[in-house]
């Protein structure tokens, strides 16, 4: 290669654990991981930073384990997911009339268009955090994916806007500040998680992509290769957890263990006659848990997750079987027994995990294909597609670093179907399109409103 490819990092805040992945490009186009560390996380809620003092050290930690993986690692920025349940997203509108319809549509007619689109009126307190084109027109010429080298009178757009709460998104910044990081960008998560599980095949079959994490489960809708809606449902594994612990009074520790070794999210499938011993606290008599009301308690909870993914769906027209790629289940929630037959039932569509190895290079370690993986691996993606798109904004020199041993093992078996070869098509029906129109910079834009401020 021409150009020594930079190493990216992905910063993971979530509500369980914080993950911070380092990774570089191959010669294929693959990640090769070189670095790899993790944290609890402690001052994370609903994906929301609200101790922001847990939330450094946690992160400092998962660094720390990062270095140990492999001490040559130079990290200084990294690319950090957001969600919460603040995060909102509508459909605008825009067109703008052309003084020299003559001429061929320029690519600052195109930009003028999005950034007139951070002018919608949203409630105060609130931020535009993205501004995604869908679909373009130019006169009476509908559905163009890309307008530039038309020409007409009028050219618009449907654009989708995702906004969020200005403390949330402060209050990250802060952390990774305080951690004695730079924050390169801030990205929406459930756009992180569906660009490593998806494939070109699948953004243009049509997916919702169901990320089910510790404290809230993201959600991404794609349809004909355009991204039609964005949530994050305030719900993920801790409400189930917490559910437990109430539901057969036990501690918080063994309702997780019991959640993870014998849960299943279909109450019918799990055995009557099954029943876990728990010790008793301080000298009382062992309590023995029922297998099946385990998985009831579950299934009512995944249940309402999976209605509040139908609904979005139906908000959206999407619920009556048009995305041919059903649901792709990924995050950490998504390795519950019996999710997949649970979420074809409620939503009546097509599902499978999501597993983020579709871009990983051969010979990463195993723990790295999880679906709990998907959002930090998403956003080293996002990373390097910047990279791609921007390389003089990058330094030509980076430090040599090698792939220390213990990073390395066998490749895995592959999770995933076959793809067969994919053929790129000039079309918007492609993870590279879809990613192109994230916004860049969004943390350029948020740290210029905090210097007005001053």
């Amino acid at each position: 290669m021409n150009i020594e490819q930079p190493i990216i990092v992905g910063l993971d805040i979530g509500t369980t654990k914080i993950a911070a992945i380092a990774g570089r490009k191959n010669e294929f186009g693959k990640l090769e991981i070189l670095g790899f560390g993790r944290a609890n996380s402690n001052g994370v809620q609903h994906g929301m930073v609200l101790n922001i003092d847990q939330t450094i050290k946690a992160i400092q930690t998962a660094l720390e384990n990062c270095y140990a993986s492999n001490p040559t690692l130079p990290i200084s920025e990294v690319y950090v997911g957001i969600a919460g349940h603040h995060i909102k997203s509508l459909q605008t509108r825009g067109d703008i009339v052309r003084h020299n319809n003559d001429e061929e549509i320029k690519q600052s007619e195109i930009d003028q268009l999005i950034n007139d689109q951070y002018k919608t009126y949203i409630p105060a307190g609130d931020q535009i955090i993205d501004v995604i084109p869908q679909e373009f027109t130019v006169d009476n010429f509908q559905n163009i994916p890309d307008p530039i080298g038309y020409s007409g009178v009028k050219v618009g757009a449907n654009f989708h806007i995702i906004t969020g709460d200005k403390n949330a998104i402060r209050n990250i910044n802060r952390s990774v500040d305080k951690a004695g990081l730079k924050t390169k960008d801030l990205v929406l998560q459930p756009l992180a998680s569906a660009a490593a599980v998806m494939c070109d095949h699948d953004l243009e079959a049509g997916v919702a992509i169901v990320d089910i994490g510790g404290g809230t489960t993201d959600l991404a809708v794609f349809y004909e290769g355009i991204l039609k809606h964005t949530a994050v449902i305030p719900f993920g594994g801790e409400n189930i957890t917490n559910d437990i612990k109430t539901g057969l009074g036990v501690l918080k520790t063994q309702a997780e263990q019991m959640k993870v070794q014998f849960g299943s999210a279909l109450a019918d499938e799990a055995k009557s006659n099954a029943f876990i011993t728990i010790p008793g606290l301080r000298g009382m008599a062992p309590k023995e848990i029922s297998v099946k009301n385990l998985a009831s308690i579950i299934q009512a909870r995944m249940s309402e997750i999976m209605d509040f993914v139908s609904y979005h769906l139906k908000q959206v027209g999407l619920d009556n079987k048009l995305l041919n790629g059903g649901v792709i289940l990924t995050g950490g929630g998504s390795q519950l027994k019996h999710l997949i037959q649970l979420t074809e039932y409620v939503t009546g569509l097509n599902a499978r995990i999501g597993y983020p190895n579709e871009h990983l290079a051969p010979g990463h370690i195993e723990e790295l294909a999880k679906p709990m993986y998907s959002t930090c691996l998403g956003l080293i993606l996002k990373g390097y597609n910047d990279f791609e798109n921007k390389r003089k904004q990058f330094d030509a020199q980076f430090k040599k670093v090698e792939i220390p041993e213990s990073l390395q093992q066998s490749p895995i078996d592959e999770v995933l179907v076959e793809q067969g070869t994919i053929t790129k098509r000039k079309s918007r029906k492609t993870l590279k399109s879809f990613m192109d129109s994230f916004k860049d910079g969004l943390i350029d834009l948020f740290k210029e409103e905090e210097d007005a401020k001053l």
